[in-house]
């Protein structure tokens, strides 16, 4: 069975059993500040579990894209050494919110596997779970008497906390599992071991595919278990397992979910796989990478230094180090599976092919630049090599190129190894161990449990008032390094507009009927529920209160939105129809808006797009809002919606004249109210992608303040030149005429210094007979100037070493010139020699062996700096 079918039989197969059919969430997640990624099927459906929501369906089913590559749930390391492990992976999976239990689960799950996909049930183990004295926790008997139907109970396994009690984190809903095992092994190695000893024992052919979960518990901050109110399905089949078993196959990547692409690698690098260890983890690891980069890119997720950007990077760029290391491709080349991978994942997922160009720019542009920071990391190697002592480079040398650089600390210890050289390992873990510790540090969050005040139902009024009367319904005490200990509240009724959209959250404070205010800070967004951020309580959190956003932030963020909606539209007029949103970000200051073009804009162009936008605001074009249309409606009215985003089937439109946007955003209630466009910066963001960052409204009356005060300035400078860009036009001219008298000048003493430097050239001939010509000497140049005539010196004389020092506007600077030759008899590495002189000028540098230069900040340190290089010579 192809694992196109294999996808749609169990989607079939649960929707014949009264399960809605819903589409993945996507991959990067948004409004949940305890996650990056979505990394297992339940993420979409948390706020139901949480009670903070109400499913329009109590059973549903879906294949959910996944990424497990950071925090509890973390399989990068093992990507690629075994063959059944992933980072992006799919999860198809089927959930009961408050309906069926344990019965159903057990039964649909063994008839799916036995009935309609035919597996051998001799195959099969299942593990339930076996009870933990500690948390007063039985064992799971019923799940075991449902199983006894299907299975004999030597084929029922005990499964420990760690095991078969699923948890979505420190705290929230939780509750014990049943897993389901498959034996892949030959019969000759099943007489040998019983495949009982070998589940959950870590054995590449008797793996789990499905976790039956049975969420009944909810997990208190203070570790303490209580009774859901309701009790939940959530289970989760792994895809490219499943396909594994179906197919008959003993590895993942060895079924048509990944042959097609690795067949394009041995194609690309001619390589063949299956027949070196090395090579092969490699092809496992870009097959397996360029799936989680492609999706992440296709979700909205591009690479970046930060956040779930920097994870995108990194997946990528141990991608590219395996190939350059394992399969010795030194230029490009993963972008050139996407093609394939589109047309293999495509039908299922239709964002692939959407977004197919940005992926292929993007992965391209990443592995250039990456590409290049592994030549500059060789070159930084070489130069630690050469300084390491007794064969041996320190962890924290090794830590700082990894972490400083971005070189692989794998590819570090691979080129050592090869060279005769040992890495302290143990140097670069303690290193690396206080980063990390640095980082948890900076990132801890302790929430402590919501406390109800009340069980009103929470409703978003913010739409049309900027205040209104509510009641505090839950708050919880929250301790952030970032932000210190606080408050996050939930309001019956609330005007507070939460982070989203690209929007920042609404500010403004609480006031109680005697008169006390309480200030909020942020609202944000978290598995439905709108939290407002305060350093302090109420005194009476049981009383009633007058809720008021901040007018003046509010207004300014409104505008700066509806300013993003009528820029899209000006950009896909001007630019053409290729232009898509990929990201914005909205405050009450300035708004960025990020899109798809090939091309920086030019002047013209970015002043049609300011014209475009303000002829839209003089318009005066009134907001034209539909609260709850149809999904498929909207889009059939022309309406744009963004990718990366998850709609719902009703959905809120915004429309200003022809530009109409699906978004959850506020809004001007007419463009007239956005007063005025400027666009302040235009850049690139990634291979295809621009940013436009802009202003509006009375920021632009600042702005133009601004200019005219700095203008005014200009012209006073110019002796108040009445056309002071003909006047700045004639000081260019002049001054580009003043540098080229200024470089004859300096060739013509270069040349001068030249001939006198080689008069002072001294010859000194070692032990071993090796003769050096040596110069320090202290010169009137700047640092090209030294470069240069260290060169033309050394293409003269052979065997030279030769220092030049400079005082340079207050400054001190080293030049240090080796010829190639000597530097390799001697082994001397000039790079490391100015390092050591740099001490005395209170400065640092480095460079090649053969060439190097340092700067500092005490010129009188000179003198020094020569005998010392003398003595060193001698």
């Amino acid at each position: 069975m192809k694992s196109q079918k294999i996808r749609e039989t169990f989607l079939q197969f649960f929707n014949s059993k009264n399960h809605a059919i819903v589409p993945s969430a996507p991959m990067v997640i948004k409004n949940d500040p305890t996650l990056m990624f979505t990394n297992a099927g339940m993420n979409q459906f948390k706020e139901f579990f949480l009670g903070n929501g109400t499913p329009k369906n109590n059973r549903v089913t879906d294949t959910q894209k996944c990424l497990r590559v950071s925090g509890k749930h973390n399989d990068l390391e093992e990507v690629g050494k075994d063959t059944y492990h992933h980072t992006m992976f799919e999860m198809l999976g089927n959930w009961s919110f408050g309906d069926y239990f344990k019965t159903e689960a057990i039964d649909w799950a063994w008839e799916l596997l036995t009935e309609v996909y035919k597996v051998d049930k001799s195959k099969l183990y299942v593990t339930i779970f076996e009870g933990d004295s500690s948390e007063k926790l039985e064992r799971d008997t019923e799940a075991f008497d449902l199983w006894k139907k299907h299975l004999p109970e030597n084929r029922i396994l005990n499964g420990n906390k760690k095991d078969n009690f699923w948890e979505m984190g420190d705290q929230g809903p939780c509750g014990p599992c049943s897993e389901i095992h498959v034996d892949l092994r030959s019969e000759a190695e099943k007489a040998e071991i019983p495949g009982a000893q070998l589940v959950n024992a870590d054995h590449p052919q008797v793996v789990e595919i499905w976790n039956l979960v049975f969420v009944q518990y909810n997990r208190k901050a203070d570790g303490s278990l209580e009774n859901l109110p309701a009790k939940h399905v959530d289970t989760g089949m792994g895809f490219e397992r499943l396909c594994m078993l179906l197919q008959d196959k003993k590895s993942n990547y060895d079924t048509d979910v990944f042959t097609p692409i690795i067949r394009e690698i041995e194609t690309i690098t001619n390589t063949k796989y299956g027949q070196n260890k090395d090579q092969d983890i490699a092809i496992r690891v870009i097959a397996d990478h360029v799936r989680a980069v492609a999706f992440s890119i296709a979700d909205g997720q591009l690479p970046s230094n930060t956040g779930a950007g920097y994870v995108i990077r990194r997946i990528l760029r141990r991608a590219i180090r395996y190939g350059f290391t394992f399969l010795s491709i030194k230029e490009p080349f993963i972008y050139k599976l996407v093609q394939v991978l589109s047309d293999e994942m495509g039908q299922a997922f239709p964002e692939l092919k959407k977004q197919q160009n940005l992926i292929y720019n993007v992965i391209r542009e990443e592995e250039q630049s990456f590409l290049r920071t592994l030549d500059q990391g060789l070159v930084l190697l070489d130069t630690i090599i050469a300084e390491a002592e007794d064969k041996e480079v320190s962890g924290g040398k090794a830590f700082e190129l990894y972490d400083t650089y971005g070189f692989p600390i794998d590819l570090t210890a691979l080129i050592l190894s090869e060279r005769g050289y040992a890495l302290d390992e143990q140097g670069f873990q303690t290193e690396l161990q206080k980063q990390k510790e640095r980082s948890r540090a900076a990132t801890k969050v302790e929430t402590g449990d919501w406390i109800y005040v009340s069980l009103n139902e929470e409703s978003f009024v913010g739409y049309d008032t900027l205040e209104s009367p509510t009641r505090i319904t839950r708050y919880r005490q929250v301790t952030s390094k970032k932000l210190g200990e606080h408050y996050q509240l939930v309001f019956s009724i609330t005007p507070f507009y939460p982070e989203g959209g690209g929007q920042v959250g609404d500010k403004g404070y609480l006031e109680a009927d005697n008169g006390d205010v309480i200030y909020i800070t942020d609202t944000k967004k978290e598995n439905n529920l709108i939290v407002h951020f305060t350093e302090n309580l109420p005194k009476d959190v049981e009383g009633t209160f007058k809720a008021v956003v901040d007018a003046k932030q509010r207004k300014r963020s409104a505008s700066n939105h509806s300013a993003t909606h009528l820029l899209h539209q000006a950009l896909r007029a001007i630019l053409g129809k290729h232009v898509e949103q990929k990201g914005s970000m909205v405050h009450s200051g300035y708004l960025r808006f990020d899109f798809s073009h090939f091309a920086k804009l030019t002047q013209e162009e970015i002043v049609a797009v300011e014209h475009f936008v303000n002829a839209r605001i003089q318009e005066q074009l009134a907001l034209e809002e539909q609260r709850a249309i149809p999904y498929e409606q909207a889009l059939g009215e022309g309406a744009i919606a963004l990718f990366g985003e998850k709609y719902g089937d009703a959905v809120r439109t915004i429309r200003f004249g022809k530009s109409m946007e699906l978004c959850g955003g506020t809004h001007v209630n007419n463009t007239a109210d956005i007063w005025h466009f400027k666009i302040t910066s235009e850049s690139a963001v990634a291979s295809g992608i621009r940013r436009i960052e802009a202003i509006t409204g009375d920021a632009v009356m600042h702005y133009f303040a601004e200019q005219d005060m700095q203008l005014a300035q200009i012209s006073a400078l110019l002796n108040n030149a009445q056309e002071p860009v003909k006047a700045i036009n004639n000081l260019q001219e002049e001054n580009n005429a003043l540098k080229k008298q200024m470089e004859s000048l300096l060739q013509e003493k270069s040349g001068n210094l030249k001939k006198e430097l080689l008069t002072k050239i001294e010859s000194k001939t070692d032990a071993s007979g090796i003769k050096i010509n040596f110069l320090a000497q202290e010169i009137d140049l700047d640092a090209n100037g030294m470069k240069d005539l260290a060169y033309q010196i050394g293409n003269e004389v052979e065997n030279l070493f030769v220092l030049l020092a400079s005082r340079y506007e207050g400054k001190a600077l080293l030049s240090c010139y080796i010829d190639k030759d000597l530097a390799k008899a001697k082994n001397l590495n000039a790079g490391s020699i100015v390092r050591e002189l740099g001490k005395y000028i209170q400065g640092g540098g480095g460079g090649q062996p053969f060439f190097a230069t340092a700067g500092g900040k005490n010129p009188d340190g000179i003198p020094q700096v020569l005998q010392e290089v003398e003595t060193y010579v001698s």
